[in-house]
């Protein structure tokens, strides 16, 4: 059927856990295809003021100016 073999990684945070995510700590999506091994890490800005809703509206509307 289906070699690929995929597994995620996530970090658990707590009240007491105030220290700055680093990249060894960033969420992690490891993805294996055939003989090669993909890790996709994810990070997210604490300063950014935009929602993800906000984004996909501007992406969305930046896409049909485009057009």
């Amino acid at each position: 059927m289906n070699n690929e073999q995929t597994s995620t990684a996530a970090i658990s945070a707590t009240a007491a856990d105030t220290a700055p995510i680093t990249r060894e700590d960033a969420p992690a999506l490891v993805k294996k295809i055939g003989k090669t091994t993909y890790k996709v890490r994810v990070h997210f800005s604490t300063t950014s003021t935009e929602t993800m809703s906000d984004k996909i509206k501007r992406m969305l509307r930046n896409e049909i100016q485009q057009m």
